[in-house]
């Protein structure tokens, strides 16, 4: 399996509107942020949800070639047909560097354990680690009842093995707040080179929650968003547990 970075150590706001077919807000970018606060949002627990699943057009060559030889695969569902070598070798990992207002800086990600807690600093938690991009995702908790120490958040997505596959995937990050529309942040660019992309921030700004949108790809991974952002902590490379693969 592939290495990568395990930790060892303004301008004004352009509001997007909820799409009210969807009940959600796209973060794009023409419009890359939204008020949590202004949503009456900035409550409760914060859901964040990472989902992915291998793009059509990487099985879709194969799939005509295949059907005269094996008519039955037509009748299974498109998942099935996607689920298969190339959709186990795509692992992609759902993080988030922290910095709280007494100066606490840290990240969450399943590499090295760092899970975090959900009611104790940083109010942050990781549920577990997908490999296969399921329909249910990676998932992480923020509460937001405790704001006040919750000075910047970066969700990031990185991928696990050595192989860049951002160019085969198609990932969302969704985030659902407890009051108003889910908030989607598509990864739909194409950066085939790519191993870390920082996908949202969420900052407190004069007691307002503002979530803005990122999605700026990197060719390294976690230290190499850190220093794009200034976070200023100290990694080194790591590995999953075998359980965890």
């Amino acid at each position: 399996m592939g290495f990568f970075d395990g930790l060892l150590g303004g301008r004004a706001a352009d509001f997007d509107s909820g799409n009210a077919s969807t009940n959600a807000i796209e973060l794009t970018r023409r419009h890359q942020t939204v008020s949590l606060t202004k949503q009456d949002a900035a409550t409760g627990h914060l859901r964040v949800n990472l989902t992915w699943r291998m793009r059509t057009s990487d099985f879709d060559g194969a799939q005509r070639t295949s059907l005269f030889r094996h008519p039955f695969k037509a009748l299974k569902p498109p998942e099935v047909l996607g689920h298969g070598q190339s959709m186990v070798n795509v692992d992609l990992d759902l993080g988030c560097l922290y910095e709280l207002t007494d100066g606490t800086k840290g990240v969450v990600q399943p590499l090295g354990g760092y899970l975090g807690d959900v009611n104790a600093p940083p109010y942050i938690k990781l549920s577990g680690d997908d490999r296969f991009g399921s329909a249910s995702g990676e998932t992480m908790y923020v509460n937001l009842d405790h704001r006040d120490a919750l000075k910047r958040m970066l969700v990031f997505v990185y991928i696990y093995d050595q192989t860049p596959a951002f160019d085969r995937t198609h990932a969302i990050v969704t985030l659902y707040p407890s009051n108003g529309p889910r908030i989607e942040i598509g990864l739909d660019e194409r950066h085939p080179q790519a191993r870390s992309c920082a996908v949202v921030m969420i900052e407190n700004v004069k007691d307002e929650l503002i979530v803005r949108r990122e999605v700026k790809f990197v060719y390294g991974f976690q230290g190499e968003l850190d220093r794009l952002y200034g976070w200023g902590l100290q990694w080194g490379r790591g590995y999953k547990a075998k359980a965890d693969r």
